[in-house]
């Protein structure tokens, strides 16, 4: 019996390669994501150790140039912090996307593996087959040579 040959091997081949590169595009979008995050903290660690030297100089007693330095330097901390948040939401809009593109290609690329294995576990039944059918075949030879000896 011929070897197997899967007809849709190219195929298969394609859809993994997609499914890698995708696989990459979603890693980079989930570090860009953890990079934002850790961006995130550390602008809100700063606002709070800065809240907090504004409130312990101001029970110290301030004037009032320095008091609006720091209400400005919250609220500029305030804004960048909202604008962080957004981009936040923005890479996890994009990270979603791209790990619904890889779900996506997981699907295609193992509806072509399953069919794979049903072509695959078919040829070897039918292997089994021919080996049995030859097999059969030499057993009945032999008999009748026997026979005629």
């Amino acid at each position: 019996m011929k070897k197997f040959k899967f007809s849709l091997d190219t195929v298969l081949s394609y859809k993994q390669q997609v499914l890698e590169a995708l696989q990459g595009e979603h890693a980079l979008a989930l570090a860009a994501v953890r990079e934002q995050e850790t961006l995130l903290e550390d602008l809100w660690q700063e606002y709070r150790e800065y809240n907090a030297e504004y409130r312990r100089r101001a029970e110290e007693g301030l004037v009032l140039t320095e008091a609006l330095m720091y209400q400005n330097g919250l609220r500029a901390a305030e804004q960048e912090i909202q604008r962080q948040t957004q981009r936040l939401e923005e890479l996890r809009a994009e990270e979603e996307k791209k790990r619904e593109r890889v779900v996506e290609a997981k699907k295609d690329t193992s509806s072509i593996e399953k069919l794979k294995e049903k072509k695959l576990d078919a040829y070897h039944k039918a292997e089994a087959k021919s080996e049995e059918a030859f097999i059969e075949e030499f057993v009945s030879t032999m008999r009748i040579n026997a026979a005629n000896a």
